[in-house]
């Protein structure tokens, strides 16, 4: 399935969400530096890369729930979506609070503010997982022949992928 909301045949998405991930990853290892380090510039740093990034989340998730508009209902994509969606939204909401905790003292960041980042970079990565099977496995934005109902990449069945035998002869196996 392609996607819907896309830039010079590019899908918008999948473009932007490097940004608020980089970014959001970014203010966290800041703040292990600043743990290790004592120096309070690198928190003040944190605190800005996580404005940016939640800014660049939501903008990425506008562009995202276009695309969710338009799977199919009953698929295992559209489930897949969801499940991507709210775990994301909750990585969000993780950094807020991390932000909020530490909008007062930006260079010395309460304990409450790190967990709360730590825990939203965990998040991040299983929403991001949920991404990934979006589109590695079930070929959202990048096939228009797209199984949407392709099992789990946890398991070992046969995707679309296994069985397009048009460039069999151009990988030869050993």
């Amino acid at each position: 399935m392609e996607s819907k909301a896309k830039f010079l045949g590019h899908a918008i998405h999948p473009i932007l969400i490097v940004f608020p991930l980089g970014l959001l990853a970014t203010a966290v290892i800041f703040d292990i530096v600043y743990l290790i380090t004592g120096n309070h510039f690198w928190p003040t740093i944190s605190l800005w890369l996580i404005v940016v990034g939640i800014i660049g989340g939501l903008v990425a998730a506008l562009f995202g729930f276009i695309d969710y508009l338009y799977i199919p209902t009953g698929t295992r994509a559209k489930r897949i979506g969801t499940y991507h969606a709210l775990v994301n939204v909750a990585a969000i909401v993780l950094f807020a609070l991390s932000l909020g905790w530490r909008w007062s003292t930006p260079d010395t960041p309460a304990t409450l503010a790190l967990l709360f980042s730590f825990a939203g970079v965990v998040v991040a990565l299983v929403g991001g997982w949920f991404g990934g099977e979006l589109v590695e496995r079930l070929g959202m934005s990048v096939a228009p022949n797209a199984n949407l109902n392709a099992p789990s990449s946890l398991t070992r069945e046969r995707t679309f992928e296994d069985v397009d035998t048009r460039h069999h002869n151009l990988h030869p196996t050993h």
